[in-house]
């Protein structure tokens, strides 16, 4: 197998989707089950594009945990860097939906959130290989949250650093994963601050910089390439090599918002890969921006992170499709002010 271009860190878990939008979670009485996580979700979203990606992280020796590892090996991660605990379970989040799709996280069915296995990622047992073959390692903000797991990732960042693997961070935010949410803050700026390029929310920008502005936020950030915020149904803002710029979102029926983000990461690296950092356009630094948000659009027209996931192809076909109708209406434009 060839080395993995993308090294993905963190949490793989169930999310427990609920099968009754716009049911707050006391009256929701059937529920479906998909994988996710938001590393293993990227992780995922890459291999289906065609870059090659591994997994990295613990999972529980249990039924739902060996569904998991059984996925990344169907859809073709590198599950070197997997752990299983021995006791501790496979996280399982609880998710309910309004009518319009949105997602809200509603706990973890009464467990503390450090009782899980992927809270115990013991960095004495990462691989470091794959980390210093790869050409990006992501990792995001969750795992921050417990002793173990921490130091699991901050072992992952000295090896990418030592190796010059360029360091993605997507924050995704979760107080909940926090037994003590006011924790959170500093340790995520710190995590930030180690970042060659970095995606986040709006919330997310406002809660670390005060701004959405990604322009300021590369300005506050050292060592930062790029910067990405997602706007939602606005679309997102980017700011990379000194080019900055908005790309409005695809209008899309949505069915499920959960990992449309990790899909919009994983079409960013998918890019990156392809067409590298260093010969920067504002053309390129749009196209990446696109693409990724194509891959998000794609993903929230299905239920689920992962299965909703479009491979190449179907990005290709989505995009050539929009753009045959924007060329379009900017043809019917141009008769218009003819005409008059």
């Amino acid at each position: 197998m060839q080395p993995s271009q993308v090294i993905c860190v963190g949490e793989m878990l169930v999310d427990r989707l609920s099968d009754r939008p716009g049911l707050p979670l006391e009256a929701v009485d059937s529920w479906t089950d998909y994988p996710g996580g938001a590393p293993a979700n990227v992780a995922c979203a890459c291999v289906k594009l065609g870059t090659p990606a591994g997994f990295v992280g613990c999972i529980g020796r249990d039924a739902p945990g060996n569904h998991l590892v059984e996925l990344l090996a169907d859809i073709g991660v590198e599950t070197t860097g997997v752990q299983r605990h021995e006791n501790a379970p496979t996280r399982i989040v609880y998710v309910v939906r309004n009518e319009t799709g949105d997602r809200h996280f509603a706990g973890f069915g009464g467990r503390s959130p450090c009782e899980f296995a992927d809270a115990f990622l013991d960095a004495e047992d990462i691989p470091e290989s794959p980390i210093r073959q790869a050409e990006f390692v992501v990792v995001g903000s969750l795992e921050l949250a417990y002793p173990h797991s921490r130091t699991a990732v901050d072992r992952v960042l000295n090896l990418a650093e030592n190796d010059n693997t360029r360091i993605l961070v997507d924050v995704n935010r979760r107080d909940m994963f926090w037994s003590d949410p006011g924790e959170a803050l500093p340790r995520v700026r710190e995590l930030v601050n180690r970042a060659d390029f970095l995606k986040l929310t709006s919330e997310e920008a406002k809660w670390l910089f005060d701004t959405t502005d990604p322009g300021t936020i590369c300005d506050r950030l050292h060592r930062v390439r790029g910067v990405w915020v997602t706007l939602g149904e606005r679309g997102c803002t980017y700011a990379i090599a000194g080019y900055q710029d908005r790309i409005r979102a695809f209008n899309v029926p949505v069915v499920d918002t959960t990992g449309a983000g990790d899909a919009f990461t994983a079409g960013l690296l998918h890019r990156l890969c392809q067409l590298g950092t260093r010969e920067m356009d504002a053309e390129i630094a749009r196209e990446i921006a696109r693409y990724a948000s194509a891959v998000g659009a794609l993903t929230v027209m299905k239920p689920g992170a992962i299965a909703a996931q479009p491979t190449a192809t179907e990005v290709r076909d989505f995009l050539f499709d929009r753009s045959s109708g924007e060329r379009g209406v900017e043809e019917t434009r141009g008769r218009e002010a003819t005409n008059h």
